[in-house]
């Protein structure tokens, strides 16, 4: 199989599995590309990493194509090519989605007492103040913070399972984040191209978007530049005393190649704080097996020091407790 065979199948999966049922526009783009030899030896000009989805076609979407149009499509890959992988190459899938708070809070919870909540690919910091949210879950379960009402109200479909009880805010004493390009969420090219990143049928998510940039700009999270296996062991250092350091990430560890993915795994496992993973399966390997079958609402799975605890949507606003 060649290279650019490989990059069809990689469209194709995507189109099944993960825009179907989701974003009708992307799955036809998606589609559209891997029956089209041109479009493929495009994409092959880009370094492999680069060649995924999301990424062409938010810059595609970037600089002003219409989603789900054929035409269109060929236009930016074809006749804009030069100025859409230019795009490609300055910019990166940092989708920072907010709603992946509603599974990290009960993972947080059974943790309990006060925290120093460590991400690890944390982009604008959106996910770094989960105490600074509201929750609503479809069972009947609110989660307000400390001190009130949230601006942004977290919508979280809980197909299975049973939340805590007494699920509460988590007590955050302290919060870093570290990530190879930081985005300061004040920033209106930031806000934009985290914009241009939510798929287009996506309208509620980019509202949920712009109500978590203003929370995290008036929160001033602080998210360092560098490689988290650097970097890792000193954020860990700074913990405060009485908090239990805890390292997190979510659709991070997957654009890792498999040996820098096991030095990041063995980074966390060796740093002495508690792990919480949210990463499609098979990213991670777990405590236990995962109930089948795998759909666009279990694709994900949230687990506490390798122990599964929930299966999710990748962007958490749909989860099943286990």
């Amino acid at each position: 199989m060649d290279d650019l065979d490989l990059t069809a199948r990689r469209y194709l999966h995507f189109a099944d599995r993960e825009a179907r049922g989701s974003s009708p526009s992307y799955e036809a783009w998606s589609r559209a590309v891997a029956g089209d030899r041109a479009l493929l030896a495009q994409l092959a000009t880009l370094p492999a990493p680069k060649r995924q989805p999301n990424l062409v076609f938010a810059a595609l979407r970037w600089h002003g194509e219409r989603p789900g149009d054929g035409e269109s499509l060929r236009h930016g890959m074809l006749d804009a090519w030069s100025e859409v992988s230019g795009t490609i190459m300055r910019r990166s899938t940092q989708t920072n989605e907010p709603a992946r708070c509603g599974v990290l809070l009960p993972l947080l919870h059974r943790i309990g007492g006060p925290i120093a909540l460590i991400e690890l690919g944390a982009a604008a910091g959106l996910c770094l103040i989960p105490d600074r949210y509201s929750y609503s879950y479809s069972e009947g379960t609110a989660v307000h913070p400390p001190a009130g009402p949230s601006d942004l109200v977290l919508q979280i479909r809980v197909a299975a399972g049973r939340l805590p009880r007494d699920l509460a805010a988590p007590q955050i004493a302290w919060r870093g984040g570290v990530d190879l390009n930081p985005l300061d969420p004040a920033d209106p090219d930031t806000a934009a191209w985290l914009t241009a990143l939510i798929w287009p049928e996506h309208h509620q998510r980019r509202r949920r978007l712009a109500a978590a940039l203003r929370l995290a700009a008036a929160e001033d999270v602080r998210i360092e530049r560098g490689d988290l296996r650097d970097r890792l062991s000193a954020l860990v250092a700074e913990a405060p005393p009485g908090a239990t350091p805890v390292v997190f990430h979510s659709a991070a560890l997957a654009y890792l190649a498999d040996d820098d993915r096991a030095a990041a795994v063995a980074a966390i496992t060796g740093s002495g704080a508690r792990w919480i993973s949210f990463e499609g399966r098979g990213v991670v390997a777990l405590a236990r097996g995962l109930p089948e079958p795998e759909t666009l609402g279990t694709a994900f799975v949230a687990a506490l020091d390798a122990v599964p605890t929930a299966l999710a949507s990748g962007h958490g606003d749909v989860m099943t407790v286990l």
